[in-house]
C-alpha cells in the first residue's frame, strides 16, 4: 500500500494496525545485530571451541594411559596433560568473564578478560612444547627405565600400583617383558619364592590361569618382537604427538583471533 508517496508497511501489534517506516525498521535491525555480533561474540565462540577440544584432549590422555603412568621415569608427560586440562578449563572460565566484560563495559574487566586471555595462550604453549620436547626423549628414558622397574619392582611389597601396571601393559598389548620373556629370567620376583616357579608373570600367558606362567612356550606366552617396550613407546609417542600439535596448534590461532 502506498501512502504519500512513501512506502508503508502494516504489521499487527496489540490487536491493531500500525505503520512501521522502513528506514526506522532497518536502523533498529542494524543496532541489534551489531549488538550481538560484537568482537567478543564472534570470536569467544571459536575460542570456546578450541578451548573445549584442548580440555578433552587432556582428559582423553589421562584417561587412557593413566594406568601406564606410574611406569614412566618421570612426571613429564602426566603433567603435559594436566596442563591442557587446566587450560581448556581456564577457557570457560575467561569466556564467562569477556561476556560480563563486554555487557558492563568496565575497563577494568576488560583488562583482566585479555590478561586471561594472554595467559592461555602461555600456558597451552607451554603444554605443547613440554610435550613436543619428551616425545624427544621418551625412547632414551624409556629403554632405561621401563626394564629396570620390571626387573626390581614388579610383585614386590609397595609396589602394587607398579605391579599392576605391568600386569595391565602386558595383557592390553599381548607382550611379555620389556624386550622379550626371558628378561624375566633377571627378575627379583621370578628369583624369589613368592613366584612359585613360575618363569615369567601370568599375565604374560595368552590365556591367563593361576601359575600359568611357569611354562615359557610361544603356545603358552606372548613372544613378541622388541616386547613391551616397542609398543608402549609407539602408544605414548603418538599420544605426545597429539597434545603438543593441540596446545601449540590452539595457542596460535587464539594469539592470531584474539
Amino acid at each position: 500500500m502506498y501512502q504519500g508517496g512513501r512506502q508503508r508497511f502494516r504489521i499487527q501489534l496489540n490487536g491493531g494496525p500500525h505503520a512501521v517506516s522502513p528506514t526506522v525498521e532497518a536502523a533498529t535491525t542494524t543496532a541489534v545485530v551489531a549488538n550481538i555480533r560484537t568482537p567478543h561474540s564472534v570470536g569467544g565462540c571459536g575460542r570456546e571451541v578450541a578451548g573445549a577440544g584442548v580440555l578433552l584432549t587432556g582428559t582423553w590422555t589421562l584417561n587412557e594411559k593413566r594406568d601406564y603412568l606410574s611406569l614412566l621415569p618421570s612426571s613429564t608427560f602426566a603433567v603435559s596433560a594436566c596442563i591442557l586440562v587446566f587450560a581448556g578449563s581456564l577457557v570457560t572460565i575467561t569466556g564467562f568473564l569477556g561476556c560480563c566484560a563486554v555487557v558492563r563495559e568496565q575497563k577494568s574487566a576488560l583488562v583482566a578478560y585479555f590478561s586471561s586471555l594472554l595467559l592461555i595462550f602461555l600456558i597451552e604453549l607451554v603444554a605443547g612444547i613440554l610435550a613436543c620436547v619428551y616425545y624427544q626423549r621418551l625412547s632414551e628414558e624409556l629403554q632405561q627405565h621401563l626394564n629396570k622397574t620390571m626387573m626390581e619392582n614388579y610383585g614386590q611389597p609397595g609396589e602394587g600400583s607398579v605391579t599392576d601396571s605391568i600386569d595391565r601393559l602386558q595383557q592390553d598389548f599381548k607382550c611379555c617383558g620389556s624386550n622379550n620373556s626371558a628378561d624375566w629370567q633377571y627378575s627379583v620376583y621370578i628369583l624369589s619364592p613368592d613366584s612359585g616357579n613360575r618363569v615369567v608373570p601370568d599375565s604374560c600367558c595368552k590365556t591367563v590361569t593361576e601359575a600359568c606362567g611357569q611354562r615359557d612356550h610361544p603356545s603358552n606366552v606372548y613372544k613378541v618382537e622388541g616386547g613391551c617396550l616397542a609398543i608402549l613407546e609407539l602408544v605414548l609417542a603418538d599420544h605426545l604427538l597429539i597434545m603438543g600439535a593441540v596446545g601449540i596448534g590452539v595457542a596460535c590461532l587464539q594469539a592470531c583471533g584474539t
